[in-house]
């Protein structure tokens, strides 16, 4: 009769199958640890791609930034440029109009300070100094002459004291008289130097006709 050990077979078995378990746990840990690893590489790619699409586009923006700014630059840069041109214009219109503005007051107020029986034959600016002015004419008395000098520098155009360069005598035929030949010298100053001025002392001959 034959005796069959089972036990001791299923013994033998269980050690045999002990190692493989063994080793399909380390390689379920290494596949496991692979995948793992795979997923975190994986992430950090995608995070590296996202983090570098969006300092692409922080570039981008600040390269467009960068043109704005330029234009905007070129731009002021034209405004001052204009703006400087515009007042080099005022200025020289301002001067312009004073110039302009200067001989017109000066024929004014000489007008307007001649006395009775008392005329003028000429009247010129010196070209080396345009605010001296010389006078020439004609009175047939010397308070007339005095008159007009005193009218002139009361008026506040002319720079006291105005100088009597010369006076003489001539004889007049028809009707028969002297008259009073004369030459002054006067210094106009501009309307906005006239207000800051001296004003007429007051008692000042008034202007004639």
């Amino acid at each position: 009769m034959i005796r069959i050990n089972l036990l001791s077979a299923g013994h033998d078995v269980a050690k045999k199958r002990k190692p493989l378990q063994t080793a399909q746990k380390m390689a379920a840990a290494c596949g496991l640890i692979l995948v793992v690893t795979l997923g975190l590489v994986g992430w950090r790619f995608w995070s590296l791609n996202q983090e570098s699409a969006r300092l692409d586009a922080q570039i981008a923006a600040a390269q467009q930034e960068t043109v704005r700014l330029h234009s905007v630059i070129q731009q002021v840069q034209l405004f001052e440029q204009q703006k400087a041109q515009l007042q080099q214009r005022v200025v020289l219109i301002e001067e312009l109009r004073k110039g302009q503005t200067g001989p017109v007051h000066m024929l004014d107020q000489i007008s307007r300070a001649l006395p009775n029986m008392l005329w003028l034959t000429e009247v010129k600016q010196n070209p080396k100094a345009d605010d001296e002015v010389l006078i020439e004419g004609r009175s047939t008395t010397l308070t007339g002459l005095s008159d007009f000098v005193m009218n002139l520098e009361a008026s506040g155009y002319f720079k006291r004291s105005i100088e009597i360069v010369s006076t003489t005598t001539e004889t007049m035929p028809q009707p028969p008289g002297e008259l009073i030949r004369f030459q002054i010298r006067a210094l106009f100053q501009r309307p906005d130097a006239a207000k800051a001025g001296t004003k007429p002392a007051p008692g000042a001959p008034k202007v004639g006709g």
